[in-house]
């Protein structure tokens, strides 16, 4: 203690201050924590009349995966892609360590055409935040009048200046997870009318165990009218979406 106390005492009153100022500095530093970075996701339907459900979306660092072409599918994009139920994609992200950010869409992106005359837009912008080590975003979205399709992007790399935007026109995949039967009877309950085709099938929000199939991700071969899907509305030629990513801070 003495030691202490005659140091002290030598470097004298401005040091002092000195030191109580830098000591001041580094704990509001800490306090701080990572410094975050704003983005809008705009996510467009190119589909004739394919509907899209709520998205997910999520920042991360690389080692995140939401799906990889040739690769079974997680028992999350499973359900997203069946079922549109985006709540154990949400609660997996969410709970990874690695993942900063995870936003939901609150509505269905339809297409252009709307031919079931929702009034959705067939555009919608979401903002999403990141830090310096999640450079990466991840979108998953079920194609609504399918058994198990979707669209998204897995790990794009985020644009680095503010103000810079960058565009990908994205194409449909097929889970691997359910046969492709095409019947309202295995489709969740809104396709038919939110693509204006009449039916009396209740649909299914729930996952069929006959209709397994246990494949891989893959692209979607698209609709073949081989039961109640009519490719003329639920089909669809090339990328299915639009996906812009801009900087804003």
């Amino acid at each position: 203690m003495k030691t202490t106390r005659y140091r002290i005492a030598k470097l004298g009153a401005g040091a002092l201050v000195l030191v109580v100022l830098f000591t001041m500095l580094a704990g509001a530093s800490f306090a701080a924590g990572p410094i975050t970075t704003t983005y809008q996701v705009t996510i467009t339907n190119l589909t004739p009349g394919q509907p899209f459900a709520p998205p997910v979306l999520a920042t991360h660092r690389g080692r995140v995966s939401l799906f990889d072409v040739g690769q079974p599918a997680s028992y999350q994009i499973k359900e997203s892609a069946e079922n549109g139920n985006n709540g154990p994609l949400v609660a997996s992200l969410s709970a990874n360590p690695f993942v900063y950010d995870v936003q939901t869409g609150g509505a269905p992106i339809v297409s252009p055409n709307d031919p079931g005359g929702t009034g959705l837009p067939s555009s919608a912008t979401y903002t999403i935040e990141t830090e310096r080590r999640s450079r990466f975003l991840s979108v998953a979205a079920m194609l609504i009048c399918t058994n198990d399709g979707f669209t998204g992007v897995s790990r794009l790399p985020l644009p680095a200046r503010t103000g810079s935007s960058l565009s990908v026109y994205v194409p449909a995949y097929d889970a691997g997870t359910e046969i492709n039967t095409e019947d309202f009877a295995d489709l969740v309950p809104p396709c038919p009318a939110m693509t204006g085709v009449p039916s009396d099938a209740p649909g299914s929000g729930t996952s069929n165990p006959a209709l397994a199939e246990g494949g891989v991700v893959s692209l979607h071969a698209g609709v073949t009218g081989v039961a109640d899907l009519i490719p003329a509305i639920h089909d669809w030629s090339g990328p299915v979406a639009k996906i812009t990513v801009t900087r804003i801070n």
